[in-house]
């Protein structure tokens, strides 16, 4: 029988006040994507994934390289770009972590971005704007072959993006807003822009939050609202994630 699948969880930010309540932090929004994960994969999630919780924002405290297999980056209200101390250390800890031989990556927005700045590629606003709720990304021919669709549908809600593809990187999949929806490093690391991990209860809570603050007007968010509801393949990007965590 093989070690639990020791995955630590860079919580980037913390959920809005009534998604934090409900599942404890991004830790307990990601573990129930890992547990669903795990269950579509035929593996018992209770025996087979030791998933820990890490405050990179506030206590700015990280574990080992070695005692770890994977590191997952989180979704977060703030800017990738900014140089607040935080960010920047989690850049270099990022880095760090690529360079390491036997560690790998899942990076999900704000971690697909902190992936890309450490790659030293542009990260900043995207001129399309936002781009929320559930909405098509368009795969390559490796995006493809790794998921199995011709298309993803992912739940997003980001109106930053990684400008470019690092080199020595594959490109996974674009969107008419985002050119870079995900990068791939075979035995390394692989991203999404979106937010597999996302339930309609979370896109729902984040948009009207942002229609009452006058961030989405009126008709942006109701046609969000609306499309946050449709279905989306978070639990078979998950799926994806942890076949490549597994992989020897």
């Amino acid at each position: 029988m093989r070690p639990p699948l020791r995955i630590a969880v860079l919580e980037c930010d913390t959920p809005v006040e009534k998604i934090d309540k409900k599942y404890n932090g991004y830790h307990g929004v990601f573990s129930a994507l890992l547990r669903e994960s795990a269950q579509a994969l035929g593996l018992d999630p209770t025996t087979g994934l030791d998933v820990s919780r890490w405050d990179v924002v506030t206590k700015q405290e990280y574990p080992r390289l070695e005692d770890v297999d994977a590191l997952l980056l989180t979704g977060s209200k703030h800017n990738s770009f900014d140089n607040h101390p935080w960010i920047l250390k989690l850049v270099e800890y990022t880095k760090k972590a690529i360079d390491d031989n036997r560690v790998k990556i899942l990076g999900i927005c704000f971690g697909h971005q902190i992936i890309g700045r450490a790659l030293g590629v542009k990260v900043g606003r995207s001129d399309a704007g936002w781009e929320i709720a559930v909405c098509n990304m368009d795969l390559t021919e490796q995006g493809k072959k790794l998921f199995g669709k011709d298309k993803l549908r992912i739940q997003q809600m980001h109106q930053d993006i990684v400008h470019e593809y690092p080199s020595n990187v594959i490109p996974l999949g674009s969107s008419p807003r985002c050119a870079v929806q995900g990068m791939y490093r075979p035995a390394k690391f692989m991203t999404v822009q979106g937010h597999p991990e996302f339930k309609d209860e979370i896109v729902t809570e984040v948009v009207s939050m942002r229609i009452r603050a006058g961030v989405f007007s009126k008709e942006q968010g109701e046609d969000a609202l609306e499309r946050a509801k449709w279905e989306h393949d978070g639990v078979a990007i998950g799926s994806v994630f942890l076949k490549f965590l597994l992989e020897e």
